[in-house]
């Protein structure tokens, strides 16, 4: 499997050298839909399918994952995705890995109660395990910095991303 990643990350990155100027582009866009109460289903253009809800506690159903987790989810599966990417272009046989991510906020953001409070996460933390037959601990924290780095998730985090609200008269579609 780490060939297929690695002739695959060689050919992305040939391509991306010899075509800059089409290397920036807009990303997919998720669409949100009210179901009922605070449930919500998120698809994408090519049938992609999310559903979140609130937890109990703020009048969710608790019937899915949170936002928040999803947001947590997305950002351990795409820094486990990019260090196998990384292990792969450094042909590092038997590559294994696992990554957590949690955070810690207050709720007094979210609920509005303290405008001194941010709504997200005041703090995020990636645990990353990983082993691999022939690199050492040195060349391991190497790979798990690169990912975290490299991976669109966890480096929004890092910076402050500018954010454009447009507000559309329309109806939703239900």
């Amino acid at each position: 499997m780490s060939d297929v990643i690695r002739q695959a990350m060689d050919s992305a990155t040939a391509w991306v050298r010899d075509h800059q100027d089409e290397a920036r582009y807009t990303d997919s866009v998720a669409t949100a839909r009210l179901e009922s109460g605070l449930r919500v289903s998120v698809s994408g253009p090519s049938g992609e399918l999310l559903a979140t809800d609130m937890p109990k506690a703020v009048g969710g159903g608790a019937s899915a994952i949170s936002p928040g987790w999803a947001f947590r989810a997305a950002a351990a599966a795409c820094v486990l995705s990019l260090a196998t990417m990384r292990a792969a272009q450094q042909a590092i046989d038997g590559f294994r890995c696992e990554v957590d991510v949690d955070s810690e906020s207050d709720d007094r953001g979210i609920l509005g109660l303290d405008e001194s409070v941010p709504a997200g996460p005041l703090s995020v933390r990636i645990v990353v395990r990983m082993s691999a037959s022939a690199a050492g601990r040195e060349q391991l924290g190497a790979i798990a910095t690169w990912a975290v780095e490299h991976c669109p998730v966890s480096e929004s985090l890092a910076r402050q991303v500018p954010v454009t609200i447009d507000v559309t008269p329309g109806r939703s579609q239900r």
